[in-house]
């Protein structure tokens, strides 16, 4: 019952955008703080098997630390650090009755997640995960009081989780977004504690804890600025003025180089019209979207300008008078954040001067 409803939460904060955004590429490292409510706790003692009960807990802070790598496809690995607090409310003993208490229990460990991040072609990412790790739960000093009994010990166990948010990436901070999450962990097998000063130690059964937590994430390489286009050569002074540039943008498929037809007739007509007008150079400026690495769109904008170069010269235009230059992912037709595919930043842009 308790993973079915940590797998609802988590569909809820991951459903209700779209996906079409392309996800984290590369390593990055997150940091996220928040509350944990520990679920409550059923025990049986050691010796007197028949004596048992449950702790009840108040909610208190949380704490996590990740680091991941994005492989480019929607897929995330994370390795996280965490810490949960909770302070003691209540035992419920079948002999001793209800008894109010004090203390606290700290849960700490790591866990190792696979994420999926679900593009929205937006600045949200929501994601889903699960994972598994060892955590340790340490039992401070629980005491009830005028019974006597106190109990501590730090035991350890299996753990798997599983999670789900949503990334906002900011626009002003390449490579860093802002993140929302929940989060169900279960700890698995049994943990025994000691009562002191010399009473019967108790068993418990596994331990569940939900947390919610904001924070930050940052992609460790954010792509580079690429140098700006160089400026054209000024005209010779008595020469007169030339004729208003034209332009004739040329879109691709995502991660495309090949003509569709609509872009051939495009291209058609700046050849045409390069031989009606007054025209010195054709300028072909090939660009891409943010998604892929800068290495990689770099590479793909040439390829598009030189395609779009290749058939002007089959249309009839020298290839002495064309000028190819390759812009990758910089100077986006449509602002947005990394990892983005967005259509009308997928071009060539043909200017007759």
């Amino acid at each position: 019952m308790k993973l079915r409803l940590a797998l609802a939460a988590a569909t809820c904060l991951a459903l209700p955008l779209a996906a079409h955004a392309q996800p984290v590429t590369g390593p990055y490292v997150s940091l996220a703080g928040g509350t944990n409510i520990m679920d409550t706790q059923n025990y049986q003692y050691v010796i007197n098997s028949a004596q048992q009960g449950k702790f009840l807990f108040r909610p208190s802070y949380a704490g996590v630390v990740g680091f991941g790598y994005g492989l480019g496809n929607g897929l995330r690995i994370e390795l996280d650090g965490n810490f949960y607090r909770n302070t003691i409310h209540k035992q419920n003993d079948n002999q001793l009755g209800g008894l109010r208490m004090t203390g606290g229990v700290n849960t700490y460990g790591g866990v190792a997640n696979i994420i999926y991040d679900i593009s929205t072609g937006s600045a949200f990412t929501p994601y889903v995960g699960v994972g598994g790790g060892y955590e340790i739960q340490q039992f401070e000093h629980l005491s009830n009081g005028a019974a006597g009994d106190v109990y501590s010990g730090s035991q350890g166990g299996a753990a798997f989780d599983v999670l789900g948010g949503v990334a906002y990436a900011i626009p002003s901070v390449p490579g860093l977004s802002a993140t929302v999450e929940a989060r169900f962990m279960q700890i698995t097998g049994k943990r025994t504690y000691h009562d002191y000063p010399g009473g019967d130690s108790i068993t418990i059964n596994g331990s569940s804890n939900y947390t919610f937590l904001a924070g930050l994430r940052y992609a460790l390489f954010s792509p580079p600025m690429m140098a700006p286009a160089p400026a054209p050569a000024p005209a010779p002074m008595a020469a007169p003025a030339p004729a208003p540039a034209r332009t004739y943008l040329v879109f691709f498929d995502w991660d495309k180089s090949n003509l569709t037809p609509r872009a051939t007739q495009i291209i058609a007509q700046a050849a045409s019209d390069s031989k009606t007008t007054t025209t010195t150079t054709l300028s072909v400026s090939g660009y891409t979207d943010t998604s892929g690495t800068p290495t990689y769109n770099q590479e793909l904008s040439e390829r598009r300008a030189k395609t779009v170069a290749a058939q002007l010269v089959t249309d009839g235009v020298p290839a002495s008078e064309i000028e190819i230059h390759a812009f990758g992912e910089t100077h986006l037709l449509v602002p947005t954040g990394p990892g983005v595919r967005e259509p009308q930043n997928r071009r060539v842009e043909i200017v007759l001067k």
